[in-house]
Formats: structure tokens, C-alpha cells, sequence
């Protein structure tokens, strides 16, 4: 399996999130001693330490200068496919962010639905409650409920089988929304989809992100409506 993940500038959150990586690497390999994983970290334009701090870790490092997410999923996926020797149908890529913690079950839980016949896995995405108001922090809690997982796509917790995403064509080389595209695409060529928040990670509540429209704006936006008309919110 493959686990993916674009970094641009992220040198105050990446070990975090290599950490979880990590620890959810090593309990996917107690469960099946016979996985092989490879973790990339696509280094996109980085001009701070997240470079030097990725390589201290047993991970693969690819280095771009797009400046694009899209093409940074784009080539780790590649980089990581073309250091697997198992099929693409039995192949799975895990995608994340560097801004995100995953739990200890975040790769057996994609692991499980695709031994089930799953080829596509959406997962969910919460803030880091730290990083937000009280005010949003308390509406976040309140209209977020576990076992009703929306099914929106968010490329920090995003699962493929390698077959689907290549006769999908691929992540493509977009600035933003590559995600979405990517699973619109795929459910044109019929996958089997599931939304689970088993598997829920945590992301950074920061609201100046590395896309315009990526998760920050949209938790930018959030914030912005609370503040306006604390009685009420907009739809996640």
C-alpha cells in the first residue's frame, strides 16, 4: 500500500503528522506482518526545514516546484506505485495532509473496506479545537455527530485502490479541488464508494491554508458566518 502526502512549507506540523503515519503504519503491520507500505512526502516548493525534517524519517521524499497540490498527490502517487510490486487491484494509496494527525486504525480501517470490495473511501476531517474560537469550536461539536459521516471529499483522508484511480486517470495537476475531481471521476467509472468516520483525523484549524478554497478557507468562511449570525450556520 501506498500512503501519500504533499507538503509545502510545514515545518512547524510535519514530525506530528509523520508520527501518526507512523504509529498507524506499525499497527496495520501487526495486524498483517506481510503489508509493505511506502510512505512519500512530496516536498512542493518548500523554502523553510519541513525538507530536512522529512528526511530524518523512514520515508520517501519526492521534490517538486510546482506549487501545486495536485500535481504533488499527482507525483507521490506515481513515485510510490512504481516502488510496489503487488497489482493495482490490490494496491491501496492513502492520502493525507502534513497538517494532520491520523489515528492508530487509519490505514487497517481503509484496509478492512477494501478487503470488503470498497474502492473508494471518503473520510472525515475534524479541526483541531485548539486552533479555533470557543464560539466555533461549540458549533463544531454541535452539528458534527459520529456515525453520520456526510461523505464530503477531503484529500487529508481520502483512500483509492490503485486500479480505480488509475482508470480514473489520476489525481490531476490542479491548484486546488484535485480531490474532488479525483472522486468525481472515479465515480464515473463506477467504484464502489464509502463514507466512514472510523477512521475521522485531525487536521489543523488554522484559517490561512496553502489553497485558497482548500480546508482553511472553508473554516475561514465558517468562522466569518458565526461571527455575523451565532444562531444559525451554514451546511459542512
Amino acid at each position: 500500500m501506498a500512503v501519500v502526502i504533499p507538503a509545502h512549507d510545514e515545518e512547524g506540523l510535519i514530525d506530528r503528522c509523520l508520527s501518526a503515519v507512523a504509529r498507524a503504519v506499525a499497527h496495520a503491520r501487526e495486524r498483517d506482518p506481510r503489508l509493505v507500505a511506502k510512505v512519500v512526502v512530496v516536498l512542493d516548493a518548500c523554502t523553510d526545514d519541513t525538507p530536512a525534517r522529512v528526511r530524518r524519517w523512514p520515508v520517501e521524499a519526492v521534490e517538486l516546484t510546482a506549487r501545486r497540490v495536485g500535481a504533488a498527490r499527482r507525483a507521490g502517487v506515481a513515485h510510490a506505485l512504481s516502488l510496489l510490486e503487488a497489482s493495482p487491484h490490490d494496491t491501496w494509496i492513502a492520502m493525507t495532509d502534513a497538517d494532520t494527525v491520523v489515528p492508530l486504525d487509519w490505514i487497517s480501517h481503509q484496509l478492512d473496506l477494501a478487503a470488503g470490495g470498497v474502492d473508494l473511501v471518503l473520510g472525515t476531517v475534524r479541526p483541531d479545537f485548539a486552533d479555533l474560537s470557543a464560539r466555533h469550536a461549540a458549533y463544531w461539536r454541535a452539528t458534527h455527530h459520529r456515525g453520520r459521516p456526510p461523505g464530503n471529499v477531503h484529500g487529508a483522508n481520502l483512500g483509492v485502490r490503485a486500479s480505480t484511480y488509475i482508470e480514473a486517470g489520476g489525481i490531476p495537476d490542479l491548484l486546488e479541488h484535485e480531490d474532488v475531481a479525483l472522486v468525481r471521476a472515479a465515480r464515473a467509472i463506477g467504484a464502489r464508494e464509502c463514507a466512514s468516520d472510523v477512521h475521522e483525523v485531525e487536521t489543523s484549524g488554522r484559517l490561512i491554508g496553502r489553497t485558497p478554497a482548500g480546508y482553511a478557507g472553508f473554516l475561514t468562511r465558517v468562522h466569518a458566518w458565526i461571527d455575523a449570525a451565532p444562531l444559525a450556520a451554514p451546511g459542512p
